[in-house]
């Protein structure tokens, strides 16, 4: 499981011109499953997740989680973070991302693990074509991978 997580001040994804997930401040994170993810890696990314302190305290420092700024999470599904464009051409591959029949379930799974964590959610549609707007805080970025 591969996770991109950008501190945003706003975030909002549309599809088909509506938006459906919305945030205000916390995290827009895309998130990538491959075929050897299973619940035990999406709990261990859900407890990373929620409780990652990147949001700065009264000196200043980042020290801070999602649980202690009120923040929440918009969560992505992004399979193309698993494409590989260095092995060979210019055409990425994407054998390493999870077919759709694995990949939702566990996504789905992921997104309640992190509200069971109790950060409130939004989310894209899994699978559709999806436009992405946020402003990121900072910028901070940071990828985790399990």
């Amino acid at each position: 499981m591969r996770l991109v997580i950008q501190r945003v001040s706003s975030a909002k994804v549309d599809v088909d011109g509506k938006t459906v997930g919305k945030i205000d401040k916390g995290f827009m994170v895309l998130c990538g499953i491959t075929h050897t993810d299973t619940e035990t890696e999406a709990d261990f990314m859900a407890r990373k997740l929620c409780n990652l302190r990147v949001f700065e305290d009264e000196n200043e420092k980042m020290n801070l989680s999602l649980k202690d700024v009120g923040g929440k999470l918009l969560i992505i599904s992004q399979f193309t973070l698993y494409g590989d464009a260095i092995s060979s051409g210019n055409r990425p591959s994407f054998t390493e991302a999870a077919r759709p029949e694995k990949a939702e379930p566990l996504y789905n799974y992921f997104v309640n693990k992190c509200r069971e964590n109790g950060i409130e959610c939004e989310t894209g549609i899994f699978g559709a074509h999806m436009d992405v707007s946020l402003v990121n805080d900072g910028p901070v970025t940071i990828l985790i991978e399990k």
